[in-house]
């Protein structure tokens, strides 16, 4: 029987930063300097500041970075899926982010092994024409260290994806 993981909620109150909760406990903030920028900083709960960095002559590549380390990197394949590379306690590893459906929108985050290792689901919220995303992890996602970095990229990354695919970037 599969056990049911805890859903986490990206909320947005503006177009320009998302919190990332899990039931009432904040794990963090995302925040974007300008709305047609993919420069953003990343606040956990316990205060470390990450920045996610365009790259590259068209910034098609962007980094996560603490101060000068790279901890994670990813681009759009010529498919539309996202690629990451992470670097974690000097520890590369792989994973795509996947679009899904166009009436049933979602995005899935695999391996290497290609195990789903969660689910974003977006909503439109009509008062500011934002989303939000409401995110279902696998029983393989919550033992990853680092998960909450992971998360909050995958909502940068969501938002990369359908920016680019509506023109809004």
């Amino acid at each position: 029987m599969k056990t049911q993981m805890a859903v986490y909620q990206a909320k947005s109150s503006n177009s320009l930063s998302f919190e990332l909760m899990q039931g009432n406990e904040s794990i963090g903030k995302l925040s974007y300097k300008n709305w047609f920028q993919f420069t953003a900083s990343i606040e956990l709960a316990n205060h470390s500041i990450y920045q996610l960095i365009p790259k590259g002559f068209w910034g098609s590549t962007i980094e996560l970075k603490e101060a000068d380390t790279v901890l994670l990197k990813f681009s759009m394949n010529w498919n539309g899926s996202i690629a990451l590379k992470t670097y974690f306690n000097a520890i590369e590893k792989e994973y795509l982010l996947k679009h899904l459906g166009v009436f049933n929108e979602s995005f899935v985050l695999i391996d290497q092994e290609e195990t789903e290792l969660l689910t974003l689901k977006p909503h439109v919220k009509w008062s500011n024409l934002n989303y939000e995303y409401t995110i279902q992890p696998s029983d393989r996602f919550e033992p990853l260290s680092h998960k909450e970095l992971l998360l909050m990229t995958s909502v940068h990354c969501a938002n990369y994806y359908l920016s680019m695919a509506t023109g809004t970037y």
